[in-house]
């Protein structure tokens, strides 16, 4: 655990000393905070709740969240520090969960920073809290989701462009599989509905959407976390070979 936490607060850290980490943040409240406010015509409904934002959430996280994600192993490879990373007394497992964990605790303060938003629709009205809450829980796991997968692809390649490259397409074929209209189409092929239906379980939005609406359940909870998992073990292996 102390090998762990050495990693973290040293990528942790390493994020704000680079202006890369502002731009990052910068950018993800500019895109969160417009596409709900001005492209999801928030201002245009009487609907005091954060909906908008968090259908916007996963198609925000599909480019952001690579791109910090593509630097966790990557980088490390090009310049040959992994090397010296682990010439110290600390595992693969270690490293790997380290340096996940302190992508994701930055992802999560740019998530915490949009708190202006539900301050905002508790001035204009007054909403239900509960589904507010439960969104920004699983808003957060499934950043974490997105992260494993990023932290597996950076894993496998010294190419930073490669990595954010693979990482969006992977992301992007799982935010598809649960979005309406692409399930339409589907169907429309004349695909089996027991196939449509099975696929679109491997979707974040599937999982998402529940937590929305302010239910959350030991299925969706479970789908994030096993799939980060899945990632990381991965990500191990792929390191130690």
């Amino acid at each position: 655990m102390q090998a762990i936490l050495t990693v973290f607060k040293r990528e942790f850290i390493g994020y704000f000393r680079s202006p890369v980490a502002y731009v990052f943040l910068i950018v993800f409240l500019v895109s969160t905070i417009g596409l709900t406010w001005f492209i999801g015509g928030f201002f245009d409904t009487d609907d005091a709740s954060l909906a908008r934002f968090y259908t916007f959430l996963p198609w925000v996280y599909l480019f952001l969240v690579p791109a910090v994600g593509m630097r966790l192993w990557a980088e490390e490879k090009k310049s040959g520090t992994w090397e010296l990373l682990f010439t110290l007394p600390l595992s693969v497992t270690q490293a790997v969960f380290g340096k996940f964990l302190a992508g994701w605790a930055f992802i999560s303060v740019g998530i915490l920073l949009t708190f202006s938003m539900p301050m905002t629709v508790a001035y204009l009205g007054d909403p239900d809290w509960g589904p507010i809450f439960s969104g920004y829980v699983g808003g957060i796991l499934m950043a974490g989701a997105f992260l494993s997968i990023c932290s597996l692809t950076s894993s496998i390649t010294q190419n930073q462009v490669i990595s954010f490259v693979l990482s969006v397409a992977v992301c992007l074929v799982l935010v598809l599989l649960g979005w309406s209209v692409f399930s339409d189409l589907m169907l429309a092929a004349n695909l089996p509905v027991w196939l449509v239906d099975g696929l679109s379980n491997f979707s974040f939005i599937t999982h998402f959407t529940p937590m929305v609406r302010g239910l959350i359940t030991l299925r969706d909870v479970l789908f994030f976390v096993s799939l980060g998992a899945f990632c990381l073990f991965v990500n191990v292996l792929t390191l130690e070979r």
